[in-house]
């Protein structure tokens, strides 16, 4: 048990291996963005296995995340990690090597499964092992990029493997990183659990996720597809699990979510979760528009625009630290948190300028986005972390990250349904069908057009697309404007804890090996 609220060589070595299993889980969320062709050739799935096939992982981990989190603050979160990353490696295993589409659909499930265990369990474990407040706050800086790069570092990895190997290696890879973990986390990572968890609320695992998939899948659908009432359903039903959810919450002897983390001192808890939910907003409604740019409007192939789009990744590594040395130095965490978000409306301010030639405006938007959206969760998530309890710090860290699945799929659905409305009005009436869904459907008409015609419902649609981009722009730069006012005043003076206080229990089951 760590003697002093200071941390040492070995936490910190501790942490360069919870980055591991953080780096494969992130990078999962888009590593078959080249694959599916090969998967496709190989594996022969239907339209409806495609999709699975892609967007199960996903589904997965946001619909299990709070149930994982709560449960690793009840049998140990390192306990937590190692199943995780146990049940990671295995289905890594078995979707290299699957011979069908049914079982790579059902090992990317289990990499989901795996997924929601691990996420929480690292920044829970960040949580506990760092206990003064300031290394507490360069760690999760640390973790937070991450966790950013691993998103950009996925796409292209897969580029690169399926470019040169099979497929399957896209999964082998994440093997030698869960064995070095397994080897690894029990020598160097302490222990730790709720020491009055109370017993596990099990209707809440159903209700929760009743609350989750239907809402998260609703949200997706909706921009590509537009607002039918297949996804309005789905999302309607998501929600009335969530008020059923949450009712249980408010009811249960040991809810899964305790209320009192936004009560009281719990305020700025729930303020932090809010905020960071709009911050994933603004940045996965920014990436929806960003990628069919570089690739659909300047006509980059799909590799090319991966290796683009890496470049504004580049100064998302010293912006976190940044921030986390003005906060140490005495800047109010409020206005460090507040120019974030103004970072990131200037990122949509530069979308708006855009072109259909703008390749180094939207870059240059792309890292003014990235760079506030670092410095927005670095600070919120150890302002959370902070205030929250440290035997709840597994339940805590599944809320931020439930919180940011739910924000990157609103993004999605409300600034992509805003952009594809504007995309349909400007396409001509008397333009194919399919031209006036998407700005793809629009690319693939013109290939069957007569050259005139195919260049004119070219540049229409690309025209329109940005146009579409102009107007989602707007709408998330003024959403962030709002968020920076609301956290310049909600946020201003709030301190975290540092390594114990008197309103925080010591943690129990703290120990080493």
């Amino acid at each position: 048990m760590q003697t002093n609220s200071r941390a040492t060589r070995r936490e910190w070595t501790a942490l360069a291996v919870l980055m591991l299993p953080l780096l494969l889980v992130s990078m999962d969320v888009s590593v078959l963005y080249f694959a599916i062709p090969q998967i496709t050739a190989d594996l022969r799935p239907s339209g409806t296995q495609q999709l699975w096939i892609f967007d199960v992982y996903a589904f997965v981990l946001a619909g299990l995340l709070m149930t994982m989190g709560a449960l690793g603050d009840r049998v140990g979160r390192r306990r937590l990690l190692l199943s995780g990353a146990t049940a990671f490696g295995a289905a890594s295993l078995v979707a290299a090597y699957a011979d069908s589409a049914e079982t790579l659909i059902a090992a990317r499930a289990v990499l989901g499964i795996g997924g929601a265990t691990l996420m929480p369990s690292t920044l829970a474990l960040v949580r506990t092992m760092f206990r003064d407040a300031g290394q507490r706050a360069k760690a999760i800086g640390m973790w937070q990029g991450v966790m950013v790069a691993g998103i950009a570092l996925g796409s292209v990895m897969s580029g690169v493997l399926v470019e040169h190997f099979w497929w399957g290696s896209l999964f082998l890879v994440n093997l030698p990183a869960m064995v070095l973990l397994l080897v690894l986390a029990p020598l160097l990572i302490p222990e730790s659990r709720d020491p009055r968890p109370g017993r596990f609320d099990l209707l809440s695992v159903p209700l929760s996720m009743a609350a989750v998939l239907p809402l998260v899948w609703g949200l997706k659908e909706m921009p590509a597809e537009g607002i039918r009432l297949p996804y309005v359903a789905s999302v309607a039903a998501g929600l009335l699990f969530a008020a059923l959810f949450v009712r249980r919450q408010r009811t249960a002897a040991s809810p899964m979510i305790p209320p009192g983390l936004f009560r009281g001192r719990g305020r700025t808890f729930g303020t932090a979760v809010s905020l960071h939910l709009v911050s994933s907003l603004a940045m996965m409604g920014s990436a929806y528009f960003t990628t069919q740019y570089l690739q659909s409007v300047l006509g980059r192939s799909a590799l090319e625009a991966a290796l683009w789009a890496l470049l504004p990744s580049v100064p998302i590594g010293f912006a976190a630290p940044l921030a986390t040395a003005l906060v140490r130095r005495g800047l109010d965490r409020a206005h460090v948190v507040a120019v974030g978000f103004a970072l990131s409306a200037c990122g949509y301010g530069l979308l708006a300028l855009t072109g259909t030639d703008s390749l180094w405006l939207v870059l240059a938007a792309a890292g003014a986005l990235a760079c506030g959206a670092v410095v927005i969760g670095a600070q919120l998530t150890d302002l959370a972390l902070g205030t929250a309890p440290a035997e709840k710090a597994g339940t805590a860290s599944s809320l931020l990250e439930t919180g940011q699945e739910f924000g990157g799929a609103l993004g999605m659905a409300l600034l992509g349904s805003i952009g594809n409305a504007v995309y349909r009005d400007a396409i001509p009436a008397s333009a194919p069908p399919e031209a006036r869904e998407t700005l793809g459907g629009a690319l693939a008409a013109a290939r069957h057009l007569p050259g005139r015609a195919a260049d004119t419902l070219t540049a229409t649609a690309r025209e329109a697309f940005t146009s579409g981009m102009h107007t989602a722009a707007l709408t998330g730069a003024v959403l962030l404007l709002m968020a920076a006012g609301v956290a310049a005043k909600a946020l201003r003076g709030v301190a975290v804890r540092t390594a114990k206080t008197p309103d925080e229990p010591a943690e129990s089951s703290l120990s080493g090996v």
